[in-house]
């Protein structure tokens, strides 16, 4: 039996098979997997239902297996305040760089030959996709 925070056997899977500078996407409920994603990706279904897994808690397990070099978010409208951020800027490792980007050169990175994984989750707050980087191991 495995004693980790996390025990999804596809997830971890998917994470072991990750590189430093592999990229992996935390997606939103309204992220369209299927058309702005790398073909293939291994894409891991956690969305359940609305709600339910909400991002901020799958990048909590996500840490406790591997290391970030950077992040990147979907820039969201000025007007649009509900997106997660603070909650993955405290999740992240202190000094860990975060970028914003615009809808479709985020897409183009999605659709990289970096990305290696995309977790799908129930976060029902827009612009909540997270991209990051894997560290190498220290």
């Amino acid at each position: 039996m495995i004693k980790s925070a996390l025990i999804h056997p596809q997830l971890l899977g998917a994470l072991a098979a990750c590189g430093h500078k592999s990229q992996l996407l935390i997606a939103d409920a309204n992220y369209a997997v299927t058309t702005n994603a790398r073909k293939d990706a291994t894409v891991v279904y956690l969305n359940l239902a609305p709600g339910m897994i909400p991002a901020p808690l799958v990048l909590e397990k996500i840490l406790t297996c591997i290391n970030v070099e950077q992040a990147a978010l979907m820039t969201a409208p000025a007007d649009y305040p509900h997106a997660p951020t603070d909650e993955y800027r405290r999740l992240l490792p202190d000094g860990c760089p975060v970028a914003y980007l615009e809808r479709e050169q985020f897409y183009a990175e999605v659709k990289s030959e970096r990305t290696a994984l995309i977790i799908a989750t129930g976060e029902q707050r827009r612009f909540a996709n997270l991209l990051l980087t894997v560290a190498p191991v220290f």
